[in-house]
């Protein structure tokens, strides 16, 4: 649970909710119906009823939405969701937070439109929804955003409360400091804004992260371009993001990586002259996890010496064919950090007119 729950007025403690995902000993200084809360599991209050109400306001949710809530906690922000939605599926990881909900909406007008689904959100196979709304702890953002965007049919919209620095790396745009490879992923998948900041302060025991409140559309229709292939060919560019294109694609693994692809495809061409597919090595969308190699892409300079470059004292046809192609698009001098999604669309275009592929 993301950011927490909202404390109920001249209630001792509230529902609880991620406010950073840090380690520590649990805490038990909030309480609601009994229940104390685990930091270590993301689990902070928070203290600001007004945050939860510009998060339902925000969402845009209709009187025949069905709502798809992560990281209820004790119920607060599930009331609010309960009073505009049709209904709301809740899934919560913590057991003991199961039994609050059922306990505090057991008898209630609302508790025959509340379903609760007791288990880990990136283990659960998603019901059909409309909306998502979510508090969860920062250490699966990338692999639940990516979840929910991989999702069938599409939902509307997500609102979702992330880490502020994760939250401003999704809507960054070229040239910003933020600007990555989880940027340009997800914006190929998604129309992405950033809502409203959430002070650390506003939350009991305070995290040491502020957090931010993000807007998730996914696109529709959805590209008609594979995302393994386009994250392949992100991945490079990424891999060293202030290093000119020309630089990264020189590099002997990356000609070799091009060159098996390539090989590959006209393999499988020959074979099957009505079939262009390969087994790719990027990985799926519901998969992607952009922090397992978060400092690969902002990582240090690279430094590429004569056993990193190919053909520099003879030729390589290959890689003069690889560097041809960046050439006749101007992009051999450019830097992934500059470039757009029009760019990045217009890249893959140009290799895949000359047969390469980056899966």
């Amino acid at each position: 649970m993301a950011g927490g729950k909202a404390e109920k007025p001249r209630r001792r403690g509230s529902s609880g909710g991620g406010g950073g995902g840090e380690r520590s000993q649990p805490y038990h200084g909030g309480f609601q119906g009994g229940v104390s809360f685990d930091k270590s599991k993301g689990q902070h209050i928070l203290r600001n009823p007004l945050i939860v109400d510009s998060i339902v306001q925000k969402s845009g949710i209709k009187t025949t939405d069905i709502v798809l809530e992560i990281g209820p906690g004790t119920g607060n922000l599930t009331k609010k969701l309960l009073e505009v939605a049709k209904s709301v599926i809740a899934v919560e990881l913590d057991p003991r937070m199961v039994l609050e909900l059922q306990r505090r909406f057991q008898g209630t007008a609302l508790t025959s439109r509340l379903k609760i689904i007791q288990g880990d959100i990136l283990k659960t196979d998603l019901p059909y929804f409309d909306i998502c709304v979510a508090n969860i702890p920062y250490q699966i953002s990338s692999p639940l955003t990516f979840k929910l965007l991989a999702h069938r049919p599409a939902f509307r919209c997500a609102v979702i409360m992330f880490q502020r620095e994760f939250a401003m790396r999704l809507v960054a745009k070229p040239s910003d400091t933020l600007y990555c490879r989880l940027s340009v992923n997800t914006q190929f998948l998604a129309n992405v804004y950033h809502l409203l900041k959430v002070g650390k302060n506003n939350f009991r025991p305070p995290p040491k992260v502020d957090s931010s409140v993000v807007r998730i559309e996914p696109k529709k229709p959805a590209p008609t371009i594979s995302f393994k292939e386009w994250d392949g060919l992100i991945r490079l560019c990424f891999s060293r993001k202030n290093k000119t294109l020309g630089s990264i694609f020189r590099q002997k693994n990356v000609i070799a990586l091009l060159e098996k692809n390539y090989k590959t495809l006209k393999q499988v061409q020959q074979a099957h002259p009505a079939s262009t597919e390969i087994a790719c090595m990027a990985e799926d969308v519901a998969d992607f996890d952009e922090e397992s190699n978060m400092d690969l892409d902002e990582g240090e300079e690279m430094e590429m010496g004569d056993d990193d470059m190919v053909g520099e004292k003879q030729e390589n046809p290959f890689k003069e064919k690889v560097m041809g192609v960046l050439r006749s698009g101007d992009f051999e001098k450019k830097r992934a950090s500059k470039l757009s999604q029009d760019d990045f669309f217009s890249l893959l275009s140009l290799f895949n007119l000359q047969g390469f592929h980056f899966c």
